[in-house]
């Protein structure tokens, strides 16, 4: 079914608009703060939680970390007890622990034996989102924490010339990889978008702009709106890269239907914080790539949900189902029925909803199942974890909130 043909028969206003289902999104929103708390390390930081709520790894890992600090900093602006104790601890491993004492800037993951020392772009942007909204939150030492990783990411990531991040250095920033990212880009966008709003600083959406022009009005809009992921160091498209890995966690071969879903939504924060700034193409391009990423990834295989990924044709390329690309659909109908008014947005929003319900939330064992194969089963890698907090709870968020400011400013609303 395109997308464009969605029925639409037997609607009637939004269910965003009604008390009920802004309850039961804040209800499970709460019930997911509850739940990965059992995340917290005694040593410092957070790991991975598995199916049931038991820690799968005791060393942490600076992007559960960091994506916990952002999530549990919301969590205190909102006024949930206990919160701020969880973004603080995230603050302080981010300070210390996960940080490189020698050569500055994040690893990955705590250092251990034979752990990757490589300094990712992706690493740092989130490192950046969590300090912001900490620093939002007021928690103690969010600020600094701030401003050091920014003189980081500017330092190292960001390319005037090219107007978009670098994807990876060595450990003492010696050598630079040669690829370029889209999805470290994508949340480079969300973190700009942030940072804005935190610092009162409009060029940091001049920057989300700058970013959003080259990988979507650029290039996605000369690929039938699939979002190119993979680059070289030149900017030129590596079709064929992970070839052999379509179900990589980050980055698969081919187009992620998912990553059209996340991209349409930024771009109407975006454009809603640009203001008059906003170029005419922002909204036109939004839908664009939520048709295309619905019309192909859902149901793409003829099972129910969301492919994780498709080739350059549009045939299935991974036919796992991961809980966080049904939930940036479902937040990238809600801002396009926001932001459009048309029903049909309004219905895709209903349909994930409804399929997030019924096949993620474990009402059994709490959170929600991540890792699905076509099947709707356990997939046979990373089945067996509840890694992830920040999709799911922003899913709960983002359709209560308007489309402009972010989410830092606009949870004190809620």
């Amino acid at each position: 079914m395109a997308v464009t043909d969605m029925p639409t028969t037997g609607l009637t206003g939004r269910w965003i608009h009604r008390e009920t289902h802004r309850h039961w999104l804040a209800a499970e929103g709460l019930d997911l703060l509850e739940f990965y708390r059992a995340s917290c390390l005694a040593d410092g930081g957070f790991g991975a939680l598995d199916v049931n709520r038991e820690l799968a790894s005791s060393i942490a890992d600076t992007l559960i970390t960091a994506r916990m600090t952002h999530c549990y900093a919301l969590a205190t602006l909102q006024g949930v007890p206990g919160a701020s104790t969880l973004a603080h601890h995230g603050v302080v491993a981010l300070t210390g622990l996960l940080r490189d004492p020698e050569h500055d800037g994040w690893f990955a993951t705590a250092p251990h034996d034979g752990f990757d020392d490589s300094k990712q772009c992706y690493i740092q942007v989130f490192v950046v989102l969590g300090a912001a909204s900490a620093t939002r939150a007021g928690i103690e030492g969010a600020r600094e924490l701030l401003d050091d990783a920014l003189a980081v990411l500017d330092r190292y990531f960001w390319s005037a010339d090219e107007q978009a991040y670098v994807e990876s250095w060595s450990r003492d920033w010696s050598e630079l990889a040669d690829y370029r990212g889209a999805n470290a880009n994508m949340h480079a966008t969300e973190m700009c978008l942030e940072l804005a709003d935190v610092l009162d600083d409009h060029a940091w959406r001049r920057r989300a702009l700058a970013i959003v022009e080259r990988l979507i009005h650029g290039v996605a809009s000369n690929h039938d709106w699939r979002v190119v992921e993979h680059f070289d160091g030149r900017w030129q498209i590596l079709p064929d890269y992970n070839a052999d890995k379509p179900d990589d966690g980050f980055k698969p071969f081919g187009a992620t239907p998912g990553h059209g879903c996340e991209w349409a939504r930024l771009l109407l924060h975006l454009e809603a914080g640009l203001g008059a700034e906003a170029p005419d193409w922002l909204v036109d391009d939004a839908v664009h790539l939520f048709d295309k990423a619905m019309t192909e990834g859902w149901e793409g295989d003829d099972r129910p949900g969301m492919l994780y990924t498709v080739d350059w044709n549009g045939e299935p390329s991974s036919t796992r189902r991961r809980h966080w690309t049904h939930a940036e659909a479902a937040a990238a109908a809600a801002a396009l029925a926001n932001r459009t008014g048309e029903a049909r947005f309004e219905a895709w929003y209903r349909r994930v909803w409804d399929f997030m319900r019924d096949v993620y939330v474990d009402d059994e064992r709490g959170s929600w199942l991540q890792e699905l194969n076509g099947e709707l089963g356990p997939d046979p890698a990373e089945g067996h974890l509840k890694a992830d907090l920040y999709h799911a709870y922003q899913a709960t968020l983002l359709p209560r909130l308007p489309l402009a400011p972010t989410l830092a400013l606009a949870v004190e609303g809620l």
